[in-house]
């Protein structure tokens, strides 16, 4: 059966200008009640269209095309971190949609988030843990124009691991969704390229839009919907979005690793591995799928960001320690043997 096509064309789900957001799955039955006008709901979709536009201006002012050359040239680092992006990210997801049994719409929400491309955030991370930056803009521009082909291949390509999902995912308006992500995006090259001194106005502009919409949008659903939002907040999917980000960190870090990477290289792979496109990925979620689909489910994005942060603000806190560790023993290895060679060459001249 075709949930999706059945939720969305049932009449009574749409009463008095609210939504009765119902699912039913193999072996799950889950029914989630929320209420929100069709304004709210209008208005909280032109206002993520709007932000997403404005966020992939300024990824694209962070891209620099003698950059872009010269990792093309020599692709090592951006092979694997695509590598990872694209084959370890999609897989975890698959998996624990799967070990946690799912219903549907919940599945295809984590395989969304999981098929992703790299966020912008991710540089801002790499940055911290001193990785190497050119490696960093180039991984999130590379799998940013790749996310045109690879999100529906990989989509495609899993949801065939589950017997109700293989016409849930609407292909179309998400292959449009990133299809129009990529003319702000190269609006913001363009910009780069012809007006380099204000990239970085731009640059930090769509960082803090983003941030403030992120809470304006999370308030006016949580509003809208009340108690329905107990739903993204469910064990499993706090669990799931806990898992994810731990999984890419690690996963991006070991492989690099196999590879002989730098550990600079190395660090920005992990960041850019865990860390997902949020923005894009609500914005596909909230205009791709009906109100009374998705339901609230189109803030899990914004669950995972908020634990995707957390573990990355503990790994920046455990390498800085381990930087200030190691830098307190080489200093007092080096005056360790400053002093002995200053004995010796004294007991030399005497």
């Amino acid at each position: 059966m075709d949930h999706t096509a059945h939720l969305s064309s049932d009449p009574d789900l749409w009463q008095n200008g609210t939504f009765l957001f119902h699912l039913t799955a193999d072996n799950t039955s889950s029914i989630y009640t929320a209420v929100m006008s069709p304004v709210i709901d209008k208005t909280i979709s032109i206002l993520m269209i709007i932000v997403l536009f404005i966020t992939m201006v300024s990824m694209g002012c962070t891209m620099e095309v003698s950059k872009i050359k010269h990792h093309i040239v020599k692709p090592k680092g951006v092979a694997i971190a695509l590598l990872a992006q694209y084959g370890a990210m999609p897989l975890t997801a698959f998996c624990l949609a799967k070990a946690f049994q799912l219903p549907e719409i919940m599945a295809v929400v984590v395989l969304i988030c999981g098929c992703c491309p790299g966020g912008a955030i991710s540089n801002l991370l790499a940055l911290a843990l001193q990785g190497d930056m050119n490696l960093s803009i180039v991984m999130t521009s590379c799998s940013t124009l790749l996310a045109l082909g690879m999100m529906p291949l990989l989509l495609y390509l899993y949801c065939q691991g589950f017997s109700n999902l293989q016409n849930a995912v609407p292909y179309v308006d998400i292959i449009i969704s990133l299809v129009l992500i990529l003319v702000p995006c190269g609006a913001g090259i363009l910009i780069n390229y012809f007006r380099p001194q204000y990239s970085k106005t731009i640059t930090k502009a769509g960082v803090t839009i983003m941030m403030i919409s992120a809470v304006v949008v999370t308030s006016i659903t949580i509003a809208g919907v009340g108690g329905s939002i107990l739903t993204v907040l469910s064990p499993n999917l706090m669990a799931i979005g806990a898992l994810m980000p731990f999984i890419g960190y690690s996963f991006g870090y070991v492989i690099s690793s196999l590879f002989r990477l730098s550990k600079p290289e190395r660090r920005t792979v992990a960041m850019e591995t865990g860390c997902q496109n949020i923005q894009l990925c609500s914005t596909i979620l909230k205009v791709a799928f009906p109100p009374a689909v998705i339901g609230p489910l189109f803030l899990f994005p914004m669950l995972y960001v908020f634990l995707q942060l957390i573990e990355a603000l503990v790994l920046i806190v455990l390498f800085r320690c381990h930087q200030r560790f190691t830098r307190k023993e080489k200093e007092t290895y080096k005056l360790a043997t400053t002093g002995e060679t200053l004995k010796d060459s004294s007991a030399g001249t005497v």
